[in-house]
């Protein structure tokens, strides 16, 4: 049967945070994104750079144990104070960018024009236009364009366009005892149809896939949706959007709990429109006091990285996700802050 993984996962950093800067020798690569890089830190954004193809670097002396496994045909990594790969082949190459898409907002390929990431090319003296057959080539700069403020600009919004443009699913937590209430909040029915349906509908508005996550009966109409079990030692919110999280590590996630039966599409457009580079969970503070509203949110693909290690220390709160970086509380506009209202007793659903 033919391997079809390497073209599958080449075809991820279509939505990935993943840029080469490459050019002929003398164009100013290196010098270019030293200078980038603390304007891009003080966006917020964690970068990391990957020199491809660095023939020069002089880490692995001949004859040394890592050289000798090298040439014996062992792809080596080095850790200490800091850390140093070498593969042979680049299928493997392409997974390892993509790992750190995980833990970082942009990754910049330095060199090896024939990397499949979109590059930016600088051109050096002499050259009018890029070699042909370099790959995908998103923007070229002349030395004399090639400033450091220009090419920042650039970044910011092709990161922009990045967020913007990838896939978002939607999830409605269910589950809980339902203790205040008496009866499962999400089959609570208002104008013939359940809370959990109207939740579907609404996410199914505004983002390509929708599925349940938590246990309990689900209406007919709704047999279909794709149910994601809890994660197993967790309770919570933190149970079901962890579990999503693991079931499709490459999305976000607009999540809604099933008991907030007032939530306005605006909202959720809304939150969609606080997605920023850097920007890793938006979870409001409706009040402008420190509380956050973990149940109508959303949540980058990124800060699985943060409820791993919260849940691993055995916390349960989504708060403590808080104070992470890159996680933001936006104060919702007041004509739709309605849709965070939490509806847990019968008095409560009667006001």
């Amino acid at each position: 049967m033919k391997d079809h993984r390497p073209s599958f996962v080449t075809s991820q950093l279509e939505n990935a945070p993943v840029i080469g800067i490459c050019g002929s020798s003398g164009a100013g690569k290196t010098t270019l994104i030293e200078a980038l890089i603390p304007r891009l830190k003080n966006d917020g954004l964690r970068v990391a750079v990957v020199k491809h193809g660095a023939h020069n670097v002089q880490i692995d002396t001949p004859g040394k144990d890592s050289d000798r496994f090298f040439c014996a045909g062992a792809d080596v990594s080095l850790f200490g104070e800091e850390c140093f790969s070498r593969w042979h082949g680049q299928d493997d190459f392409i997974p390892f960018l993509l790992n750190l898409c995980k833990s970082y907002d942009l990754v910049v390929v330095e060199g090896h024009a024939s990397t499949p990431v979109p590059k930016i090319w600088l051109l050096g003296r002499g050259f009018s236009a890029p070699p042909k057959n370099q790959g995908e080539i998103i923007q070229t700069f002349t030395r004399q364009e090639a400033g450091v403020e220009q090419i920042h600009s650039f970044l910011q919004g092709w990161l922009q366009e990045k967020i913007e443009k990838a896939p978002v699913y939607g999830c409605v937590l269910i589950g809980g005892k339902s203790s205040r209430m008496g009866q499962p909040k999400h089959l609570i029915s208002s104008n013939g149809q359940t809370w959990l349906e109207q939740a579907v509908a609404k996410l199914a508005e505004v983002t390509p896939r929708v599925v349940i996550s938590g246990q309990g009966e689900v209406p007919a109409a709704l047999a279909e949706i794709q149910r994601i079990p809890d994660v197993t030692g967790l309770a919570g919110p933190m149970a079901g959007i962890l579990s999503v999280m693991r079931w499709q590590p490459c999305v976000s996630w607009l999540v809604m709990a099933c008991d907030l039966p007032d939530v306005q599409l605006q909202s959720l457009a809304w939150l969609l429109s606080c997605r920023r580079p850097g920007v890793r969970a938006i979870m409001p503070d409706l009040a402008g006091d420190g509380r956050i509203d973990p149940l109508l949110a959303w949540y980058d693909c990124r800060c699985r990285v943060y409820l791993e290690e919260i849940a691993a220390s055995g916390g349960l709160r989504m708060s403590a996700l808080a104070n992470q970086p890159g996680v933001v509380h936006p104060k919702p506009p007041e004509s739709l802050q309605g849709s965070w209202r939490n509806v847990n007793t019968p008095d409560e659903l009667t006001t």
